[in-house]
């Protein structure tokens, strides 16, 4: 066994290094190809049944709006259920024919299956499941108290796409519907502070990269990796160590740095467009597809530099860091932030 090891260590690499500069411009062209085709016969929404998590802010309410816009019918999920309704007359007023309101926590298995089972009761079908809901925990590792605390981001962020996935399944096999799983591309990124949050990110890539294989005959899997988005968690509302929602924009600039946060109603538009292709991966962004090469090609310099923007200050304030300081001495955060993220009025519910 030991001979087959060391006779493929020393075989493989170059042979599938020159097969890999060999296959790829063939391999690009046919994807490019694919690409246009698919964009020819894009999807239609209109009629069909949509499922969103999280949709009572960010992405999630902007996405039902672009569901809406196309003749979507929604069912809307979160826990606040003022809010769902604010975004459910909203979207009818855009062209739903119409949006249900389902309140629940889809970091509870039980909750999950009843989001699924009012769906299909009511409408009768099930054509997508955007799984979206998620929170940020934004703590060093070592700062937390009691690691329990960071349980709920695995919860909601991971669990919650897995149970509504489990349960949406059977009917997406019999529509040949669509999974649309909002992960993030801070899973690629060793981004301190938010080792929990990028681990659970993580978990969903993988978890739906697997559940392609398996099912990917019979239901479409987009997974999407959004840079930074407008949303609540850049307007800076995060789990604290002691497992509450809180606001602190400071601790936001120390994070978010000199990123540009894009605006919600671009993002959502290029992350609809690439489900209704039928694109097994989505990046909005699209730039910031370069942080998964730059992670792969070059990993001690990811290290190094987000060490030095995140974690470099001159004081152990975690809101002291260099990136924060480069931001707002050099006035890129009036262009890089946009005003509904900059506003120092924010009163963002943290129930």
């Amino acid at each position: 066994m030991d001979l087959l090891n060391n006779f493929l260590n020393l075989i493989l690499p170059p042979t599938s290094l020159i097969s890999f500069f060999f296959f790829l411009p063939i391999y690009l062209f046919f994807k490019s190809l694919s690409s246009i085709i698919r964009s020819v016969f894009s999807e239609d929404v209109a009629g069909k049944v949509v499922l969103i998590t999280g949709a009572s802010s960010g992405i999630g309410e902007h996405l039902a709006y672009e569901y809406a816009k196309r003749g979507a019918y929604l069912a809307l999920v979160a826990r606040r259920e003022n809010r769902l309704r604010e975004v459910a007359a909203v979207a009818q007023y855009l062209g739903s024919p119409y949006a249900l309101v389902i309140p629940a926590d889809i970091s509870k298995i039980e909750d999950c299956k009843r989001c699924i089972q009012t769906t299909v009761t009511h409408f009768r079908r099930l054509d997508h499941l955007v799984n979206n809901a998620g929170v940020s925990s934004v703590n060093l590792f070592e700062e937390y108290d009691n690691l329990q605390n960071a349980v709920p981001v695995m919860d909601v962020n991971f669990w919650g796409m897995v149970y509504c996935s489990y349960y949406g399944i059977p009917h997406l096999k019999q529509s040949r519907g669509k999974i649309i799983g909002i992960a993030s591309s801070a899973a690629w990124l060793p981004a301190p502070r938010l080792s929990f949050y990028t681990s659970s990110k993580a978990a969903v890539i993988s978890f739906y990269e697997t559940l392609r294989v398996e099912v990917g005959r019979d239901i479409g899997i987009t997974i999407v990796t959004p840079g930074l988005v407008e949303s609540e968690m850049t307007q800076g509302k995060f789990m604290s160590k002691d497992g509450h929602l809180y606001l602190d924009q400071q601790l936001r600039d120390a994070t978010v740095s000199a990123m540009p946060i894009m605006p919600i109603d671009d993002a959502v538009k290029g992350i609809l467009r690439s489900v209704c292709k039928g694109d097994r991966y989505a990046t909005e962004p699209r730039w910031m597809k370069m942080a998964f090469y730059y992670k792969t090609l070059w990993p001690e310099l990811v290290e190094w530099f987000n060490y030095l923007i995140n974690m470099r200050g001159s004081s152990n304030s975690p809101t002291d860091t260099f990136g924060k300081r480069l931001v707002q001495l050099s006035g890129l955060k009036n262009w890089f932030y946009p005003d509904s993220v900059r506003s120092p009025d924010l009163d963002v519910e943290t129930n």
